[in-house]
């Protein structure tokens, strides 16, 4: 079919040299700074962007994971406070922040869908800016724990990085790309803790707080002046708006998400509708929820396990997350060598132009059955105060196994909810947080109470009963999501 060109000038700046976004049927293509949108009977989306065009968008679609206070919690509480810190406020200065992200995306993905990823974005970083501000200037420990709600509402990138994978990677293609956006917050949660143990036992906690302001501003202004508009409804009405004189030959694209268009209410509860309506998604969030929330538990046990039963200093304890990144980033390497591969042999087995979005779940099946194992082991090298090495093994080995369960989940959610991601993804990260935040409350009486060996038992019976979800999810997804309007045609 012929396609019809049309000219339309965006927000985007001259490049010192020509960038051109080479896509196969239809869609986007970018040359001195003009964008020329070719626009088939049924498409509009970029479906193969270049190399050129992926490096800039994954590193600046990354933000970056602020400098985490989880080493020195307890210190921070007993500075406030004036008084020994309660293992419960000091989880809660750590996990207040899902809670935070939960309430967030209520109101970004949304937004993104109506208004787009760049103003969305830009808003949410500014707001980042404002919470990292009155965390560090905070008096009191409520205070801090409110503030650092307040920067975890804004937090945009949880919701939309998998959002944009989706507006410009054709489907094949996703996996990778999903792998190597993970690894900036990686590179956050390795390095933060690290230096702020370092930076709080020589400097004082509040320093730590005001270099993730240094590093937040930084990485704002690098969005203002260097991401641009991903999502292709919006980049659709701005078409419309440069051609209104002439009748668009390609509204499938806007009829399919039509409920961009109407009122803000109509978007904001767009991702309940989204979670009620799938079975899926339903039960991905479950699982994927109480996998998440042991990144947080780790982070609340790990500095006790490592001062108290191994007498390892603030600065040591820090660094010992580097361990729990090398192993996310080992994870992250596998999928991103995997995840496409398989999704390309399922392609070539099936003799199909387009698998179904459960091609991606191979490697989270193989995850989730090794989790348990990994919890189980975390607890009990704890309890027996085995050697040291072996208890940083297992802090890489859960990160390992994370990914291993995390990436291919959202990949399946980006593919199998396709315009609808931003809203789906919204209601994972929000079962996500709510689990991140208070199931480590639980966790701490239960050690208490039973020790962390028999604990983390427990935790790791959880996961057991929970493993066989994606495996379900593989046989039966098909036939559930054809149940949900918005998955139907995936």
């Amino acid at each position: 079919m012929r396609a019809n060109h049309y000219f339309v000038r965006p927000r985007i700046a001259t490049p010192t040299r020509s960038l051109r976004l080479n896509c196969q049927d239809t869609g986007l293509e970018c040359t001195n700074g003009v964008l020329w949108l070719f626009l088939h009977s049924k498409r509009s989306l970029c479906t193969n962007p270049s190399r050129q065009y992926r490096g800039p968008v994954l590193t600046l679609d990354s933000t970056f994971t602020c400098i985490s206070v989880v080493p020195i919690a307890g210190s921070i509480v007993t500075d406030l406070d004036g008084a020994e810190s309660n293992g419960a406020g000091s989880i809660l200065l750590v996990t207040i922040w899902e809670l935070g992200e939960a309430a967030g995306p209520l109101l970004i993905a949304p937004l993104s869908e109506l208004f787009g990823r760049y103003p969305v974005f830009n808003v949410a970083n500014f707001f980042f800016i404002c919470g990292t501000v009155l965390s560090a200037s905070s008096q009191s420990v409520n205070f801090l724990v409110f503030a650092r709600f307040l920067t975890g509402c804004a937090v945009a990138s949880n919701v939309l990085n998998p959002a944009v994978i989706g507006d410009i990677f054709p489907t094949e293609q996703r996996g990778s790309a999903m792998s190597v956006i993970m690894l900036a917050p990686l590179l956050g949660g390795a390095v933060g803790p690290a230096v702020a143990g370092i930076i709080a036992q020589s400097a004082g906690w509040r320093h730590v707080l005001w270099m993730a302001l240094v590093l937040s501003i930084a990485c704002e202004l690098a969005f203002l002046t260097l991401f641009r508009e991903t999502y292709g409804v919006v980049l659709e009405k701005k078409r419309r708006q440069a051609i209104a004189s002439e009748e668009s030959h390609d509204s499938h694209l806007v009829e399919a998400v039509h409920e961009a268009e109407t009122a803000l209410w109509a978007s904001i509860v767009r991702p309940a509708r989204v979670l009620y309506s799938s079975v899926v998604l339903q039960s991905m969030s479950v699982y994927g929820s109480l996998v998440f929330s042991f990144f947080y538990i780790m982070s609340t046990t790990l500095p006790d396990i490592l001062h108290d039963r191994y007498g390892l200093p603030p600065s040591l304890v820090g660094t010992s997350f580097l361990t729990f990144s090398i192993g996310s980033v080992l994870g992250v390497a596998v999928c991103n060598q995997l995840l496409d591969r398989i999704y390309r042999r399922a392609q070539n087995t099936a003799g199909m132009s387009k698998p179904p979005p459960e091609a991606r779940l191979q490697l989270m099946i193989f995850g989730a059955f090794l989790f348990p194992l990994v919890v189980g082991l975390y607890g009990w090298v704890a309890e027996l105060i085995l050697p040291l090495p072996l208890m940083l093994f297992c802090v890489a080995l859960m990160g390992f196994t994370m990914m291993l369960t995390v990436l291919p989940m959202m990949a399946y959610v980006v593919d199998a909810f396709n315009l609808y991601s931003a809203s789906a993804m919204t209601a994972v990260l929000i079962s996500r947080c709510l689990m991140g935040t208070f199931l480590p409350l639980v966790t701490a009486p239960l050690r208490s109470a039973l020790g962390y060996g028999w604990g983390f038992t427990i935790l790791a019976a959880m996961c057991a009963i929970l493993a066989p979800v994606p495996a379900l999810i593989s046989r039966f997804g098909g036939k559930l999501r054809g149940r949900s309007k918005y998955t139907r045609d995936a």
